[in-house]
This record gives structure tokens, C-alpha cells and sequence, in this order.
């Protein structure tokens, strides 16, 4: 990818930036001498990046015009929120507490520069920084208090603001940087396009990631036979989202989560991403789920939502055994099942501690729940889960190792037209996303169950009756969002 630095006034550049095109604000603006590459970075060094300001529109034009923008305005715009740079210093707390616990002083001022600090000590805070915040230059002070070292502000640094002392060291931070990106020709530089892929590998330890090894490399196997070049990212790689075209969610989901603030921060560089942020706050509530479901006359349960000021008197109103869920639920973690009146109100009890509002729901007995996948509101895959050995669940928790249930694919043409039915109507309810729907059948009756924004794709699982043509069609759904935005930009009505 080729790069360019633009700031204002480039004859006053205060940096020696040999090698790479320094051109002014005015003229990116106008279009003047800009590069006409489709793969342009553009290192946005002008002096002032607050709202409507040169500097603010270089880094908006950047991304209207296809360019990767350092500073984003979604990076320059978290940089001044205050509640993700709580949410960051708290990310940040262990590596600062570590690496400055023995300074005398309670305040301290880290500097960085693409990346790097003068003092090596603090290499490691400097590369988190600018992982997370991927601007060029930036400014955190930190200050101690009695449960130690915390963030208190991170600011990007202007290029005329740096200290003259600074200004070598910076300079070859900046040169570095670079020569590290200059790459030969590879195959992210010939691709189409550049798609994230946001994996957990803890998760994968755990057999709880939302995509085994197996189907994550026949994800990698589709993008390439498409064209399109992939790069796994973790947590630490928020500040990179930028660089890419599309990001795929392949963690597991929560609201007040990283996976969240990785989508939301995609949908602000007007990335393509799969979960989108709506879909993730629509799927990862239970309660939500009920009653959107209800009001669109999609078939569940007999449900009940139970507040503290309404739980009086339930426990002798329902049927036994009851399903009792808690909003946030996952991978049926944070589902019980309730056989007694006193099971309940002590599951209730313990549930109130972090939640107003609790899902009661009829427990309908099945050897199998349908997993029906949904794409773009089109039918995809259908599974058969079969409940854990000796358990009322696809999963059981409840041994000292979590064990499944067999998953058996299915043709479409082999599911009963009802689940069918139910699946396709709750996922098109949420959105236009990948989704995968729980649904229960009972004789003829059909009941959705709930709907996953993150829904398995295991290697040998949900792929054995499509088999690459899985991959290939959720690849091409990214590949044609894509040019579909790329078109309303290169084409405004």
C-alpha cells in the first residue's frame, strides 16, 4: 500500500521525511498531486484534527475517497471520549502498573511515536498505545492513585507540538515505520480487497470460539479464491480496524465487550462488518428477543418476562420444570432449568443480583433443536443439535469439561417447512446479517427458540452439505456489500 504524508505546510516540516511524499493540506483537499492508486494510506500530520479543521478534513475526504486515513476520525473521536478511555485504561492498568510502579512521581507523560518511546522501557505501553489508537503521534498522561497507575487522557500530537528534542527521534520512528511497510509486491497488494477477521484464541482453547481452526482456514481458502486478502486480529488490533475493507466477527459477541466497541468502531469507518453493532445488541438480549419476537408474531415458547417489582407470586404460576434465562446468555451459559417452585425463586434471587429484568420461558423436551442459517435474509444451512449425553442441553456446563451434543447437517430440502419458516421470519425481524436461529419442533408446532448473531461454523459441522460453497457465499456477500459501497461513493446521486 502506498503512502503519503500530508500536513500543512510542507516546506516547514519540522521532520526529515525522505522517502515518502509529503504533500500539503490544501492540496489533498483539492485533489492536487494525490496519488491516484486505489490503495493510498495518507498519515494525516496537520496540526489541528478538532471538529471541521483542515486536519479533520483530510482524515473525512480519506475515507470518503477509498484511502486509509491515520488518524480516522473514529480514532481522533474515541481519543476524546471519555468512556472508552476509561474503558482503555482499564486494558491498559496491568501494563502500567508494571512498567511505571517504580516512578517517584504520581504523574507521568508518555509520547509516541508510530509506535516508540525514546525510553525502550516503555516499548511495550507505546506499541499498545498505538495498536489501539493507530495515529501517528499521540500524548497519554497517566497519574497513581491508591489502586495504582491509571490513564488519564490521550491526545494526538500535532507535528509542530512536538519537542524540539523529541523531533530526531521522531522523525526516525516515522522513517522506520515506513521502511517496515514498504513492502514487495504481496498478495494483500494485489487483492481486491482486505478483510479482518477478529478471532479469540483463548476461545479456541476452550472449543468455544464461534469457528474452529478448520473453518477458519477454509475462510482464508474462499478469500483467496475470491480475491479478497485475509488477516486474523485480536483484541489489541482495535486501532488497525482502518486499514481494512471488511471485518468478520469471529468471537463471540457481548454488548459491553470489546467484540462491540470492534464492530462499532468498523461501522464508523464505514467498513463492511458481520455482526453489525445493531445485530449484536438485537441477538445478545434475551429479553429483547422475546418481545420482538412476540410483537412480530413469530411462534416461541410461552415466555415471561419478570421484573424485581413483578416476581411476587410467579413461582406459583408457572409450569415446572421452567426454563429461566438470563438476558445476556450464551453458548447455554446463563440458562437453567428451574423443577421447583424454590429452585426458582433461589435462581431468581441469585439472577436480580445483576440483571432488572429475567426470562421465564416453557420447557419443551426435544432430542434435537434445529439450527437454522440465515444470510442476507436468504436461507443458507440447517443442523440438527442434538442435546449433550444425559442433559436437557446442546451444551452441558456442568462437568468439570463442557461436552456437546452431536451436530448433523441437513439438506433445506429435508426440513420441515415450518422450521423453515420460523427461522427465516426471526432472523429477517433482526436484520440482514449472518445469524443463526434456534428452533424447537413439537408434532407440527414450530417455536424459536432465540437467534445468534455469531452462530457456529465448524469445520465438518455446519459446512458438510454445502461444503467451500458456505464459505464462498458469505465471502461473496462481503465482496459484493463492498462494491456496493464503494459504488454510492465513487457514483453520488
Amino acid at each position: 500500500m502506498q503512502s503519503i504524508v500530508v500536513i500543512d505546510q510542507p516546506k516547514a516540516c519540522p521532520l526529515d521525511l525522505t522517502g515518502v511524499p509529503v504533500i500539503s493540506a490544501r492540496d489533498y483537499l483539492a485533489g492536487r498531486n494525490v496519488p491516484t492508486t486505489r490503495r493510498l494510506r495518507v498519515f494525516n500530520l496537520c496540526k489541528s484534527y478538532r471538529y471541521q479543521s483542515v486536519g479533520y478534513y483530510v482524515s473525512l475526504l480519506a475515507l470518503a475517497r477509498g484511502h486509509t486515513p491515520l488518524p480516522s476520525i473514529a480514532t481522533v473521536q474515541d481519543m476524546r471520549s471519555a468512556s472508552l478511555s476509561r474503558l482503555i485504561a482499564d486494558e491498559l492498568a496491568p501494563i502500567a502498573n508494571r512498567l511505571l510502579r517504580r516512578l517517584k512521581t504520581d504523574d507521568f507523560v508518555l509520547s509516541v511515536y508510530f509506535g516508540e518511546n525514546l525510553a525502550r522501557q516503555y516499548e511495550e505501553l507505546s506499541s499498545k498505545l498505538f495498536r489501539l489508537f493507530h495515529a501517528p503521534f499521540i500524548r497519554a498522561r497517566f497519574y497513581r492513585d491508591a489502586d495504582g497507575w491509571w490513564m488519564r487522557s490521550l491526545k494526538p500530537i500535532a507535528m509542530n507540538d512536538i519537542p524540539e528534542s523529541h523531533r530526531p527521534f521522531a522523525a526516525e520512528a516515522a522513517r522506520s515505520f515506513f521502511e517496515r511497510n514498504r513492502m514487495p509486491k504481496s498478495l494483500r497488494q494485489t487483492s481486491r480487497y482486505d478483510l479482518a477477521i477478529l478471532v479469540n484464541p483463548e476461545e479456541a482453547t476452550q472449543q468455544r470460539a464461534p469457528s474452529d481452526e478448520k473453518a477458519l482456514r477454509r475462510f482464508e481458502k474462499s478469500a483467496r479464491r475470491n480475491n479478497v486478502y485475509t488477516e486474523r486480529i485480536a483484541r489489541e488490533d482495535y486501532g488497525r480496524i482502518a486499514e481494512f475493507d471488511a471485518l468478520f466477527i469471529r468471537e463471540t459477541t457481548q454488548v459491553d465487550h470489546h467484540t462491540y466497541r470492534f464492530a462499532r468502531r468498523a461501522a464508523a469507518e464505514d467498513l463492511v462488518v458481520i455482526d453489525d453493532p445493531e445485530s449484536i445488541i438485537k441477538c445478545t438480549n434475551k429479553v429483547f428477543l422475546a418481545e420482538l419476537l412476540e410483537r412480530q408474531r413469530i411462534p416461541i415458547p410461552k415466555t415471561r418476562i419478570v421484573s424485581r417489582d413483578t416476581r411476587n407470586g410467579v413461582a406459583s404460576e408457572v409450569n415446572y420444570p421452567v426454563i429461566v434465562k438470563q438476558p445476556d446468555s450464551a453458548f447455554s451459559q446463563g440458562v437453567f432449568k428451574a423443577e421447583s417452585a424454590e429452585a426458582l425463586e433461589d435462581l431468581l434471587t441469585k439472577l436480580f443480583a445483576d440483571s432488572e429484568l429475567i426470562v421465564l420461558q416453557e420447557f419443551l423436551k426435544t432430542a434435537f433443536d434445529w439450527r437454522i442459517g440465515v444470510l442476507d435474509r436468504e436461507l443458507l444451512y440447517a443442523c440438527r443439535y442434538h442435546m449433550a449425553k444425559s442433559h436437557w442441553q446442546i451444551a452441558n456446563n456442568e462437568a468439570t469439561k463442557t461436552t456437546y451434543g452431536d451436530v448433523e447437517a441437513v439438506p433445506l430440502d429435508n426440513v420441515p417447512p415450518a422450521v423453515l419458516k420460523a427461522g427465516l421470519r426471526a432472523a429477517t425481524a433482526i436484520g440482514d446479517g449472518l445469524y443463526g436461529v434456534d428452533v424447537k419442533q413439537v408434532g407440527k408446532r414450530a417455536v424459536v427458540i432465540e437467534v445468534n448473531d455469531n452462530p457456529n461454523l465448524d469445520g465438518g459441522c455446519e459446512d458438510a452439505i454445502l461444503g467451500d460453497a458456505l464459505y464462498d457465499r458469505i465471502i461473496q456477500t462481503f465482496v459484493r456489500r463492498i462494491e456496493q459501497r464503494r459504488g454510492v461513493l465513487e457514483n453520488p446521486s
